[in-house]
């Protein structure tokens, strides 16, 4: 196989544990609280950003992007009670959620550029040298960021399938009125679920500045890829939301191969619709 393809496909990988960690947020929320949040790729851009504040204050990367998933959990609590849980008390109807994610989405990007600016900006890191493998040489923070996925996904899978709160927020995405009626604290699976989502996405934002420039439209362009991958691996199923994000992981970046870099996002939207038209339930069962 050529060597460029096969590098082609260990990007892929790398950029597909990243999406497969804020997809997981995605589809999270949404089968939980049927909330299809447009706002999520602008608090994985919080999550880097955050991160990079405490990482140039003097902190290594690695605490920066513990407190940087901290923080952006307070700031998805936040916005669970100014917002979600009000809309939610007053019944708001998908389309009205979706516009004000949208909205949310705006405010946060804008917010960062006026805190941060516009510009690029990087963590302060010491350069690394790429690592030999068969012949090829993989760059360290792609390596990082796939072991760092992979250990995330883990924690996840344990607490999903071996924890009360995990059994709990299947029950309650299987039928919320049945979970509420056995006596399952569904407020409290709400705020678990946004504790979740909000460090995982953030995890995904701090991973994306590793490997990438840090910027303000970075996690807006990740959109895209999120909802492919959540639809491709079944809406509201993690485990999916990981398959479908490393397929198109790898599918972006194989197609630049033949394609243009400008295409890749082209490559997820083709995807996408690929799905709804001929397997609209996605690749696994759309349930935790």
């Amino acid at each position: 196989m050529d060597p460029q393809l096969v590098q082609l496909v260990i990007n892929g990988l790398a950029v597909g544990s990243i999406i497969a960690l804020a997809s997981i947020g995605l589809t999270l929320t949404y089968g939980i609280l049927r909330l299809s949040n447009f706002a999520h790729g602008d608090f994985m851009t919080l999550g880097a950003y955050l991160t990079l504040l405490v990482n140039t204050a003097g902190l290594n990367i690695w605490l920066s992007m513990a407190v940087g998933a901290t923080l952006t959990v307070v700031a998805v609590l936040v916005s669970e009670k100014l917002i979600w849980s009000p809309m939610r008390a007053h019944r708001a109807n998908s389309t009205t959620l979706v516009i004000i994610s949208i909205g949310l989405a705006l405010f946060l990007r804008n917010g960062i550029i006026l805190i941060w600016g516009g510009g690029n900006q990087s963590y302060n890191l010491p350069v690394s040298e790429a690592i030999p493998i068969w012949g090829l040489r993989i760059a360290y923070y792609d390596v990082v960021v796939m072991v760092l996925a992979v250990v995330a996904i883990a924690a996840l899978h344990y607490l999903l399938q071996s924890t009360r709160i995990g059994k709990a927020m299947r029950a309650v995405a299987d039928d919320i009125d049945l979970a509420r009626v056995t006596g399952i604290n569904v407020d409290r699976v709400v705020i678990w679920t946004w504790i979740i989502a909000g460090g995982l996405t953030a995890l995904g934002g701090s991973m994306l500045g590793l490997v990438e420039a840090v910027r303000p439209n970075m996690g807006w362009f990740l959109i895209l890829p999120l909802f492919a991958a959540v639809i491709l691996g079944g809406i509201g199923n993690p485990y999916g939301a990981i398959a479908g994000a490393i397929v198109i992981g790898i599918a972006q970046e194989v197609s630049t191969y033949w394609l243009p870099t400008e295409y890749k996002l082209g490559v997820a939207l083709v995807m996408m619709v690929l799905v709804l038209l001929f397997r609209p339930q996605g690749i696994f069962r759309g349930t935790l």
